[in-house]
């Protein structure tokens, strides 16, 4: 591998852009969750008011035939993407006859307070056989399957595979635990056409994914690791690290530390297998994009293993060859015309930010830890807060901290009183006055930072309360499933939209 050493960075890059989980993006035309049509919708409308992109969550796979994992951040596969994105409408044959009646269910679901993934994909999935059934192929599908080669054929058999065996793949039977054994060749032979919708499903979210980039630059999000029983581990098993799960120490704002259960790269096989595993999910996030998140890009230097079972106290950090991980994703960034941004909060050891400027790779810089906005170094991206923290009205209203002390949480009182005080600083406003007059006084000053790239929070300019994930929390907060409080249609109409808008394309004018 011949790296260029230093990342895709346009020297004149300047702009803003909207931050969104788009499962929560929900509008008139959704099946119950904000899809890719949701988001090309967006995008046209975000692109025509001056936004220069639009970073979205992770979209990666879940596996078939379970309960549908929430979390984006715990993906069956990095490499491919997750058909409930799907927009069934924007399928050639969504008007096949029958398909009405889950179209109805579908839509029925945007009335749900939460996010309901199961139902989702009970009303999108036989529509979407329906379609299939129907497909008689074409060359463009035959020439997508062939540019992805083996690494679609052992997903999709995964999938269907998956369909047939239940539980974890570590639990199925043994002849079934590795792709390349006799009986899974056999397997794919016997379910080709099984095989085959999985990769049509694929080529569908392609598709879309390509219409939603045209519109304007998205940003996609790399989570650090994968589901441990996925397709991902179940194609490249000997390139993670059995036995352990990732996480966080225990920090400021965590004080028990942070368990994630998902499985991460073993440094030394992951070099042993050439980085393919590694090569191919960086490929899939900067597809159709105009840049790459990668959410706590300190595990590029080192990781924080778990030995399964045990607490987030009792683990240790194991480091990688991030020499050479970043000489990869310099050249895919390259390669693909895209610029990086690395996820650097929280523990961040000494060096990290240091490389990661050598590299021209962009910092991630969150307003609510900031004490002076003019500080925010050039080579970052800020945003007011993030998806594992309070959202500014959540902040405001003593929301997100009463919702904590409900949870039984330990709580940091003073932290969160500090970052009030943050806010109200760099709003320039006195604590007593509204969410209404806050949020935009905020953005008034957060798009006038050093920062080549400011982010729009969503969540925070439609009034909502409830931060999209409580971390650490496994029962009594829906994590990942609260929708926004307003449709994609209101959210266009909304006069604290217009203005905030306003105030970024003024302050940073598309180029």
């Amino acid at each position: 591998i011949v790296s260029p050493g230093t990342c895709h960075l346009p020297e004149d890059l300047r702009t803003w852009g909207w931050a969104v989980q788009l499962y929560a993006l929900r509008s008139s035309q959704s099946w119950g969750m904000g899809d890719l049509s949701d988001l090309e919708e967006l995008a046209r409308w975000s692109a025509e008011t001056g936004a220069g992109l639009v970073m979205v969550n992770p979209l990666g796979a879940v596996t078939p035939g379970r309960a549908i994992q929430p979390s984006p951040y715990y993906p069956s596969s990095r490499s491919f993407r997750n058909p409930l994105y799907l927009g069934v409408d924007r399928i050639a044959g969504h008007d096949e006859p029958g398909i009405e009646h889950f179209r109805a269910a579908g839509r029925l679901l945007n009335r749900a307070p939460l996010i309901a993934r199961d139902a989702v994909w009970a009303a999108k999935e036989p529509a979407l056989e329906l379609i299939y059934a129907g497909f008689e192929g074409s060359a463009e599908f035959d020439r997508f399957c062939e540019d992805c080669g083996r690494s679609l054929d052992d997903f999709a058999i995964f999938c269907a595979l998956a369909e047939v065996h239940e539980g974890s793949s570590a639990d199925w039977p043994e002849a079934f635990r590795h792709p390349g054994t006799p009986e899974v060749a056999r397997f794919r032979t016997e379910h080709y056409d099984r095989v085959r919708y999985h990769k049509w499903l694929q080529w569908q979210l392609e598709n879309q994914l390509t219409a939603a980039g045209r519109q304007l630059g998205l940003l996609q999000d790399l989570p650090v690791g994968v589901d441990p029983s996925g397709a991902d581990a179940w194609v490249w098993g000997d390139a993670f690290a059995g036995g352990f799960e990732l996480g966080a120490p225990p920090d400021e704002f965590n004080q028990a530390g942070q368990c994630w259960g998902i499985a991460g790269f073993h440094p030394r096989r992951l070099r042993a297998a050439g980085y393919e595993p590694f090569i191919q999910m960086i490929r899939s996030a900067f597809a159709h994009s105009g840049g790459m998140r990668i959410d706590h890009v300190m595990g590029l230097f080192r990781f924080y293993w778990i030995p399964q079972g045990c607490s987030a106290q009792d683990g240790v950090y194991v480091r990688y060859p991030h020499t050479e991980l970043l000489d990869i994703v310099a050249l895919e960034s390259r390669r693909a015309g895209a610029f990086v941004v690395g996820e650097d909060l929280g523990t961040v050891e000494p060096g990290v930010r240091e490389e990661m400027a050598a590299r021209s790779i962009l910092s991630y810089r969150l307003m609510i830890f900031e004490d002076d906005l003019g500080a925010i170094p050039r080579e970052s991206m800020a945003a007011a807060t993030t998806h594992d923290l309070p959202t500014l009205p959540g902040i405001w209203t003593g929301a997100d901290l009463k919702a904590q002390k409900n949870l039984g949480l330990p709580t940091n009182d003073d932290g969160v009183d500090q970052m009030r005080r943050r806010v109200a600083r760099a709003a320039g406003v006195d604590e007593s006055v509204p969410v209404s007059e806050m949020v935009p006084a905020v953005y008034r000053h957060l798009a006038e930072c050093p920062a080549r790239i400011v982010l729009g929070v969503l969540d925070d300019l439609v009034g909502a309360v409830d931060r999209p994930n409580m971390p650490g929390v496994t029962e009594g907060w829906p994590n990942w499933s609260i929708p926004l409080p307003k449709s994609l249609e209101q959210i266009q109409q909304q006069p604290l939209v217009e203005e905030v808008t306003a105030t970024l394309s003024r302050v940073r004018p598309p180029a």
